[in-house]
């Protein structure tokens, strides 16, 4: 799978059909969206990326940055939280064929969620069906397969509402991303130890770069065999435990593992304490959710859970791509960690 439908269809037939797509793409500033829209742009489609005038971290991100980020797409600016908006500055009256949503959450909070996951992507949709385009190719997450939290129910519901839609649908579920398993890297350097729960073994993941994730959802606009489906997608190799990860970190820093090892009971504490006060002070809400977040993924697998077994299984996980986390791990202890900000959704 290396190598995308879209890229032998060129190298026989000439990027012509694909200049003839239409793609407009909302989420184009987040992590994922701004690599999405570069394939989108190299794979030779007429791309429109939608944005917030100031987007990133903090909104720390203004116009003139947005659009060498986002070069080689047209870059129209708005907000995407408002159906008005999206069609007056976004759609303009004009036709796409296909909406690829990167949309996500900025931090998971209840709101936030059903802000975006759920609403303003249902716009997306919306708009891209008054466009009259026939496909949609949605980031959603392959932790939505055992939903307890509120921005997996969100993303649910999407979901099905995309199925309905009668587009021609894509709904891509990754495991982890590189970023997602990065927020220790610059405390391990620093010589901390690495914090895990379960001794390490509680949790395992096949996470997938960014690059070949934007890969992957670019294939299905011209792979028959990705549409009209949900594909839980990881990237390159076997499952790596919390423990194997920190191993891997210690390695390539040429230390001894130093691993600190927290009770997941800690948060059997935590979330009612919170629960309870969140009735009393609304404004606790959320912090209640990032407790019950922070439990998830502290004990559950981003790996395809099994409807046979009722366990997570590596081996019905998909694989993709070329790039490993050890390579990763390498250019972030090398290079630092530029472009791959945490923001709101560090843990550690």
């Amino acid at each position: 799978m290396n190598t995308s439908f879209s890229e032998l269809q060129a190298s026989e037939n000439g990027s012509s059909s694909n200049k003839k797509k239409r793609v407009f793409v909302v989420g184009a500033t987040g992590y994922i969206g701004k690599f999405v829209v570069r394939e989108m742009v190299k794979r030779g489609y007429d791309v429109v990326s939608f944005a917030r005038e100031r987007s990133g971290i903090g909104s720390k991100t203004g116009a003139d940055e947005t659009r060498e980020q986002l070069k080689g797409s047209e870059v129209r600016f708005g907000d995407v939280s408002s159906m008005d908006s999206l069609l007056k500055n976004g759609i303009k009256g004009e036709h796409f064929d296909v909406i690829v949503s990167c949309l996500t959450s900025r931090n998971g909070g209840i709101r936030d969620s059903w802000s975006i996951d759920y609403q303003a992507t249902r716009y997306a949709l919306d708009a891209g069906k008054s466009a009259g385009a026939t496909q949609f190719v949605l980031l959603s997450a392959i932790c939505v397969q055992k939903p307890l939290l509120e921005f997996q129910r969100a993303k649910l519901k999407m979901e099905k509402e995309l199925q309905e839609s009668g587009l021609v649908y894509s709904i891509v579920r990754p495991t982890a991303f590189f970023k997602s398993l990065a927020g220790q890297i610059e405390a391990v350097k620093n010589g901390k130890p690495y914090v895990m729960f379960g001794h390490g073994r509680l949790t395992a993941c096949k996470p997938i770069s960014e690059r070949d994730l934007a890969s992957f959802m670019a294939d299905c606009i011209e792979d028959p065999s990705l549409q009209n489906r949900i594909l839980p997608i990881g990237g390159p190799g076997k499952a790596v435990s919390a423990r194997e990860q920190g191993q891997m970190l210690f390695e390539i820093l040429g230390r001894e593992p130093k691993f600190k090892n927290m009770p997941i009971a800690m948060f059997d504490l935590i979330i009612p304490v919170l629960s309870f006060l969140a009735k009393l002070f609304p404004k606790l809400e959320d912090k209640a959710e990032f407790a019950r977040i922070g439990k998830y993924y502290c004990s559950e697998s981003m790996l395809v859970l099994n409807p046979r077994t009722g366990k997570y299984d590596e081996q019905i996980t998909p694989s993709y791509g070329t790039d490993t986390l050890r390579d990763f791990y390498k250019r972030a202890v090398a290079e630092g960690l530029a472009g791959q900000e945490l923001g709101e959704h560090a843990m550690f």
